[in-house]
């Protein structure tokens, strides 16, 4: 029964704060695929126009470049997140047809604060590397013990209960907002976008192992999490990509000897 509604509530998203939403993951995707070009191209500037792209795309340890990473993580978090509370966000739609006191917008605005903090912390954490010598300007890895430690870390965190107490609440979010409703939207955005981050804040930092801004691993990184969120998929991928990352880090590490 909740699966047909929440079939029948996604089929339905016609309205005009789905648009903005849509809209606004295009527009991500968009961005970040302009944000990723080749280095040739970009130079060349010709086919792709503006050098606002190049100048974006290059980032600096300094002040200005940290405001790039930051615009940088905000786009990614925006393009990959918001596509994987899209049943959470049905839900919370759907309920709003027969509740009262339900704002979508300051919904999705609580959920995006949330990622818009994790971007600040993840361009943060960039800039150190960066300075550190362990990434690229374009923030690839360049040591093999940062790419396996991530990758072990991200693994590990896959058998963590807090991931799969997180993901619970994902999997189930009319449970979720009946449990938080009194709250009020904004609130429920903000504690729907603390979940999505404990499901996945490990899984985005490996942006350092596959490419910050490489479009392949960002639109595989994006499907993983959103079957990982889905009942009747997720149960059965969570601890398998878990070994699977752990397999990978340590092979990383031992091969870098």
């Amino acid at each position: 029964m909740l699966k047909a509604r929440l079939t029948q509530s996604i089929r339905q998203m016609t309205g005009l704060h789905w648009l903005m939403l849509f809209g606004g993951i295009l527009l991500a995707w968009a961005a970040l695929f302009a944000m990723s070009v080749p280095s040739d191209l970009r130079a060349a500037g010709a086919i792709y126009g503006a050098e606002f792209w190049l100048q974006l795309c290059t980032m600096t340890p300094d002040a200005a470049g940290a405001a790039k990473m930051v615009l940088m993580w905000v786009l990614m978090s925006a393009a990959m997140m918001a596509p994987t509370a899209l049943p959470a966000f049905a839900t919370y739609d759907d309920l709003g047809q027969t509740a009262e006191g339900t704002r979508f917008g300051d919904l999705v605005f609580g959920y995006l604060a949330v990622w818009v903090g994790f971007s600040l912390l993840a361009a943060g954490m960039q800039m150190l590397l960066l300075r550190a010598d362990l990434v690229s300007v374009f923030g690839d890895s360049r040591s093999g013990i940062l790419s396996g430690g991530l990758l072990l870390v991200a693994g590990a965190y896959q058998f963590t209960q807090l991931k799969e107490a997180c993901l619970s609440k994902c999997r189930r979010p009319l449970v979720f907002f009946m449990q938080h409703w009194e709250e009020g939207p904004l609130r429920n955005g903000l504690r729907l976008g603390a979940v999505c981050l404990g499901c996945c804040w490990a899984l985005m930092l490996l942006a350092f192992v596959g490419g910050v801004m490489n479009l392949a691993f960002m639109g595989l990184a994006t499907l993983f999490m959103v079957l990982e969120k889905l009942p009747e998929i997720g149960r059965w991928l969570t601890r398998p990509m878990g070994a699977l990352l752990l397999l990978s880090g340590t092979w990383v590490i031992v091969t870098t000897f």
